[in-house]
């Protein structure tokens, strides 16, 4: 049940402007204010006060004030429905269509009840006409209040909605970038420590048989490890919105290669021309899968012979990464996470490609993606 507060100023200047204009009129018919009479024009006119609070009470009500008003003969009746319209406009504007149908309804059979008792007017007249346009404007003002209320509170619900998406995008766009960077700073990272932990090894087994090799397995660990900076600057700086490098691509594959020659891996590299125009995220993209698949390659296979194969048509940039299995030594570890081969499928999905890896028959490894041409997309 609604709690009874107290009445707003404006709820209490139309109760006292109700009281007034029915005693003006009583006024005009040159009757005098009895107490009575006072007094029962004050109560018909109290509904107005809680009437929001209590929409439909203080209807029923307005509509009893008026029985006792009409019944006593008081000699007003211009003003006296005022309470009456006032509170069935706050049905209407409170409960809406459906509700106020029905108030409509009773409130009309109510009104007609009243002048076919009290009323010298018959029921085809001009009073009855103006009568129960009383019972139906305020009741089609409230229900266009009422909706004005709901569509103007719709409008803030979607416009509400509409934020949280954009801040809901926004917040995956910031986790998307996040992991792309992650990815790049694992590539760059993972490929050079295992090209130093593959070189240093060696120099560490050659350092008294052979010191011009070992130096060389020195001068390799030096600029891998200088790329491996450069790289991790340029990807830090996306960060500070400060790097000026472009992102490596298809072209950036012949220092990669050589990179992979002086770590000891026989590679040979086969480029079909791919255009001008080859889509920023999918260039990234294959120089990272190929990246990760000669890390892995020399993780796992050590010194061998491997194969890196770019072709290109009409949909798609299809790369393959073949290795002949090598015989790994005691200085290379066999054991992994799984997480550069999981990193290379996601690159290639978040294209809309595919990434396949697994055995050779005759031995060796293979890894092929197939990346879409037809839109570039932010590689992640």
């Amino acid at each position: 049940m609604p709690r009874l507060h107290a009445p707003r100023p404006a709820d209490l200047a139309l109760t006292v402007l109700c009281v007034v204009l029915m005693l003006v009129e009583l006024r005009l018919h040159h009757l005098p204010p009895a107490v009575g009479s006072v007094s029962t024009i004050v109560l018909a006119a109290l509904p107005v006060l809680v009437r929001r609070q209590f929409p439909v009470g203080s209807l029923v009500l307005a509509f009893t004030a008026l029985f006792v008003l009409a019944q006593a003969d008081a000699g007003i009746y211009n003003t006296i429905p005022g309470p009456a319209v006032l509170c069935a406009h706050e049905v209407a504007s409170h409960y809406g269509r459906r509700v106020s149908l029905a108030a409509g309804a009773v409130c009309a059979v109510l009104t007609m009840a009243i002048l076919q008792i009290y009323s010298p007017h018959a029921v085809l007249s001009w009073g009855t006409a103006q009568n129960m346009a009383l019972v139906v404007l305020p009741l089609a003002l409230g229900v266009a209040a009422h909706d004005r209320r709901a569509w103007t509170q719709a409008l803030l619900d979607r416009a509400a909605t509409a934020e949280r998406n954009q801040e809901e995008t926004a917040r995956r766009r910031v986790s998307e970038e996040r992991l792309r960077i992650a990815r790049d700073v694992h590539d760059a990272v993972a490929h050079a420590l295992v090209t130093i932990n593959v070189q240093a090894g060696v120099g560490a087994y050659l350092v008294k048989s052979d010191p011009d090799e070992a130096h060389v397995a020195l001068r390799t660990i030096k600029q891998v490890s200088g790329d491996a900076l450069t790289d991790l600057r340029s990807t830090l700086g996306v960060l500070r919105e400060a790097t000026g490098a472009p992102p490596p691509g298809i072209d950036a594959l012949g220092e990669l290669a050589e990179s992979m020659r002086t770590a000891g891996i026989d590679l040979t590299l086969d480029i079909d021309d791919v255009g001008p125009h080859l889509p920023t995220s999918v260039g990234t993209t294959a120089y990272r899968v190929v990246q990760e698949a000669l890390t892995n390659t020399l993780r796992h296979a050590g010194p061998t012979c491997a194969h890196i194969t770019v072709t290109r048509d009409r949909s798609a940039l299809t790369l393959r990464i073949s290795d002949d299995g090598g015989t790994p030594t005691d200085l290379l570890s066999r054991s992994g996470s799984g997480n550069g081969l999981r990193g290379m499928r996601e690159r290639a999905t978040a294209l809309g490609g595919t990434l396949e890896a697994g055995p050779r028959p005759t031995g060796g490894w293979l890894v092929k993606a197939v990346l879409p041409l037809e839109k570039e997309v932010d590689a992640p």
